[in-house]
């Protein structure tokens, strides 16, 4: 049997003749129809009401949106015996127009991981299903009576019987592992024709043999089976075999994903138009997905970056589909409260774009210096919906009013927005902004985290000036952990802070900084030297700070602070507690017997309790200590604040310390981790801060974060007014 690279059927039609004394038709595949799109199908969680289908849509294979405002597409209720559904695999079948789907009938807020059942489903519409549920130690007493685990089924066509094969993974109450079985599904697929028997018999020198979620794909001939296998290193493994139902071999004990944290539900499937596959995977322990990209099946790299979901999925698999049955799911699923649209234009900060589906309203912030009178947003929108009107359009006056219209659908008008909004100061997420005024260049500069990382993964620092606080250029990368500019670090570039110091007749820039040690003990210090606030910057081979003079907490969060009294410098870091020391001349290491824990103390802890972020400045005859509460992942994250007579305290914690706070009437959260400046020559001073993304608030809040400015003020006493953090931000500074 002639098979493409895919193992499709290349022919237009291709029949199998069973002889039986008389010759009959078994079945009859023919070729595939052209496939433009994609439908995700998924669920969503362990608790009520998501352990249900979903669908969502994709154009590319990369970017995905949830149809039915990711609510699910079938009642869990009506279609299986446990009120719970998941792990849906979804087929095309051999006739290119009917749909098969099996999934899991499990409620795990009930049953914990037990269960008995798996639920098959036929559609001709992938709107309208017909499904029967198969209990297995009911339906097979004598073989199978004691299993109390049927796990993630899957669907494929068999060529050579013209059957559906059905394939999952069970465990009986006994010490057995999890064991991936097969059986034929009747000619209706309501059922099964006999017995499950086992399809993969891991290797015998396997330590823990339990493997769960099959997968299988032909590739070249042969059956590729990915399944998450407990022995050696858990993971994803792949095994081959030359036929569908028996002789799978282990390819290798190493994992085929890419990843060291726990992984399941491998979901593999090929791009429209293409020799590329995508194999994804559920990352379940960390809350997200991966996807990682192959041409030959074995060796497999992360695309995450390309990726993108406006939902959470949890084990679910990509079937392509056409333009037409594209439509009828958006036709049928796409609501006008979640419309598929997108603004595009380089003037925008498209990370602060808010659609607003409840109110049918588009907020548009643009960037300083935007034309709004012949402003084009660049409305962009998904196949099957379209927009009105095109083209640059008049924002000056107020609200312009656009008309969506989803295929199949009336019309909906939204009234659109746009406005030159100066928060956040820098487009992109940034965080732990340090600000710096340069005597030498009279410039402001910001030298942030680049954050947008994945677990604070991130591993160079970059630098930003601006003439007036408003407008400002990115100058580019000062320091790429990775490409090796900081010998004794090869992460987690985090938190730094700058100070200009005047050495003979010039000045030098000395960059204190986070990292990760590359010989261990985590998180520590180290610094940086330049001739121009710009770079380029030298750092030094070593940390200068190692260990914590607390006992406990992570070397993180330096803030440098030259006393304008004495003329002494001193750096201040930690998390979880204050730590202090006096620097020697040489900017570049400290004074040992200097090194003091200041932890701040007294007052509503809620309201100071020290984190980390530390912040020092001096003003009339006081040194004012400012750090940040709480988690930076909260929206609760706010400004504190304490003042002393000396750089190195004690530290009285002010009466009421606030200085910076959330406001969740206007979607501003995490408010934290920040720097002062003050106007060369003048008593004005501003608060350089770092705020969540309100889009991201419960989407990796720590690493979507954007560096935000506002005004900071004193009252008479000398006490710091609570800062009200702002969307508009400031007016440009002279």
């Amino acid at each position: 049997m002639n098979k493409s690279k895919t193992g499709l059927i290349t022919a237009m039609t291709k029949c199998f003749l069973v002889f039986a004394g008389l010759i009959s038709l078994v079945s009859c595949q023919t070729e595939p129809p052209k496939t433009d799109a994609y439908l995700f199908v998924y669920f969503t969680g362990n608790g009520p009401g998501e352990e249900a289908i979903r669908y969502a849509v994709s154009t590319d294979g990369y970017n995905y949106r949830a149809l039915n405002d990711n609510q699910p597409v079938l009642d869990s209720k009506k279609i299986s015996t446990s009120g719970g559904v998941r792990d849906p695999h979804i087929l095309r079948g051999a006739d290119g127009k009917t749909f098969y789907m099996v999934a899991t009938d499990l409620y795990v807020p009930e049953q914990g991981w037990n269960n008995y059942a798996m639920i098959l489903m036929k559609s001709t519409d992938l709107i309208h299903w017909e499904t029967s549920v198969i209990n297995i130690p009911e339906t097979y007493p004598d073989e199978f009576g004691e299993v109390d685990r049927v796990w993630a089924p899957q669907t494929i066509y068999d060529e050579q019987t013209g059957k559906y094969m059905i394939y999952w993974s069970m465990k009986d109450r006994g010490a057995h592992p999890d064991i991936i079985y097969y059986a034929y599904a009747n000619k209706d697929f309501t059922g099964l024709e006999e017995a499950p028997k086992q399809l993969y018999f891991p290797p015998a020198e396997s330590n823990t043999k339990a493997c769960i979620d099959g997968d299988i794909i032909p590739f070249e001939g042969q059956f590729y089976l990915f399944h998450k296998a407990e022995d050696g290193d858990p993971g994803i493994k792949l095994a081959i075999s030359d036929k569908l139902t028996e002789g799978y071999q282990l390819v290798s004990d190493k994992r085929v994903d890419s990843q060291t944290v726990p992984v399941e539900g491998s979901g593999i499937f090929k791009l429209n138009n293409s020799d590329d596959y995508i194999l994804m995977y559920d990352m379940y322990t960390s809350g997200r997905y991966q996807f990682t990209k192959s041409a030959d099946l074995q060796h497999f790299s992360v695309i995450d970056e390309e990726i993108s979901m406006n939902f959470h999925p949890r084990h679910g698999t990509v079937l392509p589909i056409t333009w037409e049955e594209y439509n009828r799911l958006m036709t049928t699923y796409g609501k006008t409260d979640d419309l598929f649209i997108s603004a595009t234009s380089d003037q925008l900060k498209k990370s602060n774009v808010v659609i607003d589906g409840e109110k049918k309203t588009i907020y548009l912030p643009v960037k300083v210096g935007t034309d709004l009178a012949a402003f084009d947003p660049m409305m962009t929108a998904w196949k099957g919906i379209t927009v009105a009107p095109e083209g640059p359009q008049d924002f000056s006056k107020g609200s312009v009013e656009y008309t969506f219209t989803i295929v199949g659908q009336d019309p909906v008008s939204y009234s659109v927005l746009a406005s030159e909004d100066h928060n956040p100061a820098l487009v992109g997420f940034y965080a732990d902004p340090q600000v710096l005024y340069s005597q030498k260049t009279g410039k402001y500069y910001i030298y942030p985290t680049s954050d947008g990382f994945t677990g604070w993964s991130g591993y160079y620092f970059k630098v930003f000036s601006s003439d007036d606080l408003v407008s400002w250029t990115d100058e580019g990368k000062i320091l790429d952990l990775k490409a090796g500019d900081v010998p004794w670090a090869d992460g987690s570039a985090w938190a730094p802070t700058i100070v200009e110091k005047k050495v003979g007749d010039d000045y030098k820039y000395y960059y204190y900084f986070s990292g990760n040690y590359v010989a261990g003990g985590g998180k520590q210090i180290g610094v940086a030297v330049a001739d121009n606030p710009t770079g380029p910057f030298v750092a030094e081979k070593e940390p200068m700070i190692k260990e914590s003079p607390a006992g406990r907490g992570q070397q993180i969060d330096p803030c440098a602070f030259i006393d304008p009294v004495s003329g002494k410098s001193y750096i201040y870091w930690g998390n979880g507690y204050l730590a202090a020391a006096e620097l020697n001349d040489d900017m570049i290491s400290i004074k040992p017997k200097t090194i003091k824990v200041l932890t701040p103390k007294g007052g509503t802890l809620a309201d100071y309790a020290f984190r980390e972020g530390i912040y020092v400045i001096y003003r009339d005859g006081t040194y004012y200590f400012m750090w940040s509460v709480d988690d930076t992942g909260s929206a609760n994250y706010h400004v504190a604040y304490g003042t002393s007579k000396s750089p190195m305290g004690p530290i009285k914690v002010a009466e009421k310390p606030i200085v910076l706070i959330q406001d969740a009437a206007n979607g501003i959260y995490g408010t934290g981790h920040h720097s002062v400046v003050k106007l060369p020559g003048k008593d004005e001073w501003y608060i350089v801060y770092h705020r969540i993304n309100n889009k991201h608030l419960n989407d990796g809040p720590g690493y979507h974060r954007e560096v935000c400015i506002d005004k900071m003020e004193f009252n008479a006493d000398g006490t710091v007014k609570q800062v009200t953090p702002t969307v508009k931000g400031i007016s440009p500074v002279q």
